[in-house]
């Protein structure tokens, strides 16, 4: 199973660990995926990976418009 969230689509990061003697080694930076269930529209669930910066984003969609209503 991949890294990359469902909803967004974000992935790993490629980049650099650089020591104090400035050596520079290959990281990966993985996105902060979180296990939650989605209710689909004909009422199953469904349990998707989504990445934690992409679900307080969809927490705070639902609560604006939960207050436009």
């Amino acid at each position: 199973m991949s890294r990359r969230c469902s909803v967004s689509g974000k992935g790993p990061l490629v980049g650099n660990n650089v020591s104090h003697a400035n050596n520079k080694t290959k990281r990966r930076q993985l996105p902060n995926l979180r296990s939650v269930k989605i209710t689909m529209e004909d009422g199953t669930t469904k349990r998707v990976r989504v990445a934690a910066s992409t679900l307080r984003t969809m927490k705070k969609k639902a609560a604006q418009a939960a207050a436009a209503n």
